[in-house]
């Protein structure tokens, strides 16, 4: 197959994906769209051009979901495009296989998934990240802010009730600062607390070496009470209120999806220093790492349902059995991720399996059908 012939395979197939690829993405903004505003609908703090820049914000995460499918309806395109017109017909008859004119899709599907790797996955991380910042203090209202660095874990929290004092300051605003965390009963070890009133004036600092969160308080044992102006307290105990639960600190740092594929090694390697189990964001990097296999998965999938003249009436069937199957592989691949979750299989398998094996029966099929 001559150079100017696969160009020409690979420029019909790209122009195909990428108007596949904006109509489906169109198509998910505005239901993504409807959907922020059925949930600010209440919330008299939202403005429209608030709304609209959530909505903006999550598109490029929508778009990264969407780029395989979206890579597998455009190829179908091209594929029935150039059978109708007989194009592949000639190609073939000119002793051109189907594995040869399906190189340029090949290469082209690898190119598009290390572009979702290590362009469209930062971007999609860092928006996402920035949506969630605002659903949380816009949305869901919460006052509990989470930080996790190589310093240990971070955490705000904001009083409107001033329940707590310190020597007789109302405590409006903390912020706490733990070296790390035991997994057994998730308490936290080597404890700093610094202490705000109404003002964000600071009040005092509390030290301690281990603070226990139990019926929305952070229990703290053995603190050392400090303040401007007056001598170090020693404190047996003093209770801060929260509104946190045990899970809600697991949760906070199970989502990987809001790291970027360069930032999750870094950060695997300090949540697991601060005592945190980094699965979900280990199974997360290596899926997102193989991910230009899925692509390749994609354009396979698709030579089987177009190659083949369809017949009246059968083009829309072909299409959505590819689209359906699509998904059907993708239902696979979370089911796998979600036994790798709960420890039943181990990271490879489930990352590795469900991407391979989407290849390969791919490829026998083809096989079969196009070779006997």
């Amino acid at each position: 197959m001559t150079f100017i012939l696969a160009r020409y395979l690979a420029r019909h197939m790209f122009v195909n994906v990428l108007i596949a690829f904006g109509v489906v993405l169109a198509i998910a903004g505005l239901i993504d769209l409807v959907e922020i505003f059925r949930r600010t609908a209440n919330k008299e703090a939202i403005t429209l051009m608030l709304t609209l820049k959530m909505a903006l914000l999550r598109l490029p995460h929508l778009g990264e979901k969407l780029l395989p499918y979206s890579v597998l309806i455009g190829t179908m395109m091209a594929l029935m495009k150039l059978t109708r017109s007989s194009e592949l017909v000639i190609v073939r008859s000119a002793g051109v296989s189907v594995w040869k004119f399906l190189t340029p899709a090949l290469v082209l599907s690898m190119g598009l998934g290390c572009f979702s790797l290590m362009v469209l996955n930062p971007l999609a991380a860092a928006s996402l990240a920035y949506y969630e910042r605002l659903e949380t203090r816009y949305i869901l209202g919460s006052s509990e802010l989470f930080s996790l660095s190589s310093s240990g874990l971070w955490l705000r929290h904001v009083d409107e009730n001033d329940g707590a004092t310190f020597y007789g300051t109302p405590i409006h605003s903390y912020i706490l600062q733990a070296a790390h965390i035991a997994q057994s009963d998730m308490s936290l070890n080597r404890v700093i607390i610094f202490l705000q009133d109404k003002n964000t004036r600071f009040i005092g600092r509390i030290d301690a070496d281990r603070a226990l969160l139990q019926d929305r308080k952070w229990h703290i044992q053995d603190a050392m009470l400090s303040a401007p102006g007056r001598v170090p307290l020693q404190n047996e105990q003093i209770n801060l209120p929260t509104e946190l639960s045990i899970q809600q600190i697991q949760d906070s740092f199970a989502e990987p999806r809001t790291l970027s594929f360069w930032q999750l090694s870094s950060f695997i390697e300090t949540l697991e220093k601060a005592g945190f189990s980094a699965l979900r964001h280990k199974i997360h990097w290596y899926s997102i790492l193989l991910s230009p296999f899925v692509f390749v998965a994609m354009v396979m999938l698709a030579a089987l349902f177009s190659l083949r003249q369809p017949r009246r009436g059968k083009l829309m069937l072909m299409v959505f059995g590819a689209v359906v199957t699509g998904f059907f592989l993708n239902f696979m691949s979370g089911l796998f991720h979600a036994f790798g979750y709960s420890g039943e299989l181990s990271i490879e398998v489930a990352v590795l399996a469900p991407q391979l094996l989407s290849v390969l029966i791919s490829t026998l099929i083809l096989l079969h059908v196009e070779d006997g």
